[in-house]
């Protein structure tokens, strides 16, 4: 049973491996590419995306693009009420707009450029009082959307997968960072067991929850 599973798993990542390797080769190139105003984007779709859909937090993003950088926390509440389930989100993209460009001249590729430890560099995000609206997961999201590798984006689908796999126990999400970790490290032992990349296999068992290759 579990070979036959192992080797569905498998058959799906040869007939989604092109359009897998493209996703991450965009995520690659926002930031080599983009500005950090691009880069904020990103992570205010993260923000929104947390608790809700990835679907929801790209519908939102759009609404609210053309003022995420100088917009009040009014004029983007106001944009978001109609379409997000908790737009009082807007509250989280100020005050982390606000604490990033006072303490770091919102200079956001040279402060994540600035990490040499990739855990150092998911716990800044992760565990910031002033970075509202990200843990571990949307943390791990945020930085694998912007081409950093290595992360897992341990969501309700991925968990899920893991459970069916073997892999972990139990669905639950991780609620601290020793137990995040540890699922984080099981995954990339299932990834090094198939022969899948493990930034594919993640993308992958999530395609193969939602049927889409998102972010």
């Amino acid at each position: 049973m579990k070979s036959d599973a192992y080797e569905k798993i498998k058959q799906s990542y040869l007939d989604k491996k092109e359009l897998i390797k493209s996703r991450l080769r965009e995520f690659k190139d926002v930031f080599k590419k983009g500005d950090d105003r691009r880069i904020f984007e990103e992570l205010v779709f993260c923000i929104l995306t947390a608790g809700a859909s990835a679907k929801m937090g790209l519908k939102s993003v759009d609404a609210v693009r053309d003022i995420l950088i100088e917009g009040s926390e009014d004029g983007i509440y106001s944009r978001l009420k109609h379409i997000h389930m908790y737009p009082g989100r807007a509250n989280y993209i100020v005050h982390t707009r606000e604490y990033l460009k006072r303490e770091y001249d919102f200079k956001l590729k040279e402060l994540i450029s600035s990490f040499q430890d990739s855990i150092e560099r998911r716990d800044f995000f992760a565990t910031n009082k002033d970075i509202k609206g990200l843990g571990y997961k949307e943390a791990s999201h945020f930085l694998r959307n912007i081409g950093f590798s290595g992360y897992a984006i341990l969501d309700k689908h991925i968990l899920r997968s893991l459970y069916e796999f073997g892999v972990i126990d139990n669905p639950k999400p991780p609620s601290t960072k020793r137990k995040y970790i540890e699922i984080e490290n099981r995954l990339k032992g299932f990834a090094k067991e198939i022969g899948i990349d493990f930034d594919e296999l993640d993308l992958l068992l999530w395609s193969e929850k939602t049927g889409e290759i998102l972010k």
